[in-house]
């Protein structure tokens, strides 16, 4: 089943053992994981995620989740709320809640295993089956009830109330953490603080290539190290630097190296 997105409500159920999906997060978003488990790529590194996961995640992320059946078989299921800025800001003016500070914390918080959460996100299962039983106007209001319920700790108000767009960063650093997120151009130059054309020109001074060039040459290089030196099977490796699909990779790899990746000798 593929994933059903309704207003601000997006449920995913996928059948495949292994399922790999890269994004940019645009909304924050709050999700609880039902069944399996997500291994979840952020520029921190890989994390897995299992059964009963309760987390909130800033936007402006770049996010790579790889769906996979959990240890009792069972296949990922998860729910997911985004809490837009448009309701945020809605919510600020009408509450008098804000925050004139920016948020500096972790862009992904694990939450507590919390009764009114859980209660929050279970009885919208059955909307996913009846879609036309969900309005904007119910929508609207468990986007509501969501930010209530995160309120409840104060240390959240800058999360969600933050309302300031990405600034100029330091582009090598921000580049070497996320060139395997399989985004477009544009979004990197946004996230960096960039317009695009100041992005390319910045990019171009700072690693002496397009910014095609050298994501494509770190994803394979990145591919070859984990096949060769970590013992990693290219069928696996694929996904997590940031190829769309094996056949791609493959044609990728004998035209840098000149040889297949299955041509590297993995060690039992």
């Amino acid at each position: 089943m593929a994933d059903q997105h309704y207003y601000n409500l997006l449920y995913s159920c996928e059948a495949e053992h292994r399922q790999s999906s890269a994004q940019l997060v645009s909304e924050h978003a709050l999700s609880l994981i039902i069944s399996g488990e997500s291994h979840l790529y952020t520029s921190r590194g890989k994390e897995v995620f299992g059964k009963g996961t309760i987390g909130l995640v800033r936007r402006n992320q770049l996010i790579k989740a790889i769906k996979v059946h959990g240890p009792d078989g069972v296949a990922f299921r998860a729910i997911n709320i985004f809490l837009d800025q448009e309701s945020l800001r809605s919510y600020s003016a009408k509450n008098n809640v804000g925050t004139e500070t920016h948020y500096t914390g972790e862009p992904l918080i694990l939450l507590p295993d919390d009764p009114f959460l859980k209660g929050f996100f279970l009885p919208l299962v059955p909307y996913f089956d009846h879609p036309e039983q969900l309005t904007k106007a119910l929508s609207d209001i468990k986007t509501k009830e969501a930010i209530e319920l995160l309120l409840r700790d104060p240390n959240l108000k800058k999360f969600l109330f933050d309302f300031s767009e990405p600034f100029k960063i330091d582009l090598d650093t921000f580049m070497n953490k996320n060139y395997m997120f399989n985004v477009a151009i544009k979004e990197f130059a946004r996230l960096t603080g960039r317009s695009l054309a100041t992005f390319k020109r910045d990019f171009k001074k700072t690693f002496d290539q397009t910014p095609e060039t050298w994501i494509r040459q770190r994803r394979l290089e990145q591919a070859h190290f984990l096949i060769s030196v970590k013992n990693q099977n290219p069928s696996s490796v694929y996904l997590d630097v940031g190829f769309e699909n094996l056949s791609h990779f493959s044609q990728a790899f004998k035209l840098f190296f000149g040889y297949n990746p299955s041509a590297i000798p993995l060690t039992s």
